[in-house]
């Protein structure tokens, strides 16, 4: 939308449009889309972004949208840091990104091995 329309949806004038448009940032973007490559909305939902300033730049709205969209494009990470583990709770082998000392592959089997059972209900 340009500063005219939306001017005439919102009850301003086109000016006054304009300026806010510009110390927000918002200029640029006729065709109504915000630009992904401008880290204004998350990389997954499409959702706007604050950025916080002096922070580093967000890219992901939450870490749903974080998990999911690394999840569904696995060939974006560098996989240097992948190692496989036997976990201590279950025995199965998994895989950990990034942790060379993980020992269970779930929450529940460090739960259960470390409390056995699950804590006093046991």
């Amino acid at each position: 939308m340009g500063y005219g329309t939306i001017a005439k949806e919102v009850g301003l004038k086109k000016d006054a449009v304009a300026a806010f448009c510009r110390r927000n940032g918002l200029t640029g973007n006729r065709a109504g889309k915000v630009s992904e490559e401008m880290g204004r909305c998350c990389k997954e939902c499409g959702a706007a972004l604050v950025q916080a300033e002096g922070t580093k730049k967000r890219v992901f709205c939450c870490g749903e949208c974080r998990k999911k969209w690394w999840k569904e494009h696995p060939e974006m990470l560098n996989k240097k840091a992948v190692y496989t583990h036997i976990c201590a709770g279950c025995g199965r082998a998994f895989t950990a990104y990034g942790n060379s000392k993980r020992k269970y592959c779930s929450h529940n089997c460090y739960i259960k091995d470390r409390f056995k059972g699950g804590g006093e209900g046991d």
